[in-house]
């Protein structure tokens, strides 16, 4: 699956979704301090879910109605950085699929999936 990871994303997030053979591209690598639109705009031009922990990224989707290919957001506060992505590769791996299009949240016994509307 093609995913942008913002750079709000622990690390050990991004090295467990390329391990699981993922295509990742990690704002912290590329291009730190890019703004929260640009980085949609470019999850978008990419066909890529943004996975981001990030919540302001739900004020453009939802309060700016701005466009977007997917994203992910993570809301496991507390939880130690491996548990952290133990959950987010089991939500990519299981349900990737259905977040394309879609506003997802990821939590600690949840994950919640919300179709973009047309």
């Amino acid at each position: 699956m093609n995913l942008l990871v913002d750079e709000s994303v622990d690390r050990q997030i991004v090295d467990r979704l390329r391990r699981d053979g993922h295509d990742v591209e990690y704002i912290t690598e590329i291009a730190p301090g890019t703004s929260d639109d640009i980085i949609l705009r470019r999850a978008n031009l990419d066909g890529a879910l943004l996975i981001t922990a990030d919540k302001d990224f739900g004020e453009l989707v939802f309060r700016q109605k701005l466009l977007h290919a997917g994203v992910l957001l993570i809301r496991l506060a507390g939880l130690p950085p491996e548990d952290k992505a133990s959950l987010v590769a089991i939500a990519v791996r299981e349900r990737g699929d259905e977040m394309v299009d879609s506003f997802s949240v990821v939590a600690r016994s949840s994950l919640r999936i919300r179709k973009q509307r047309a």
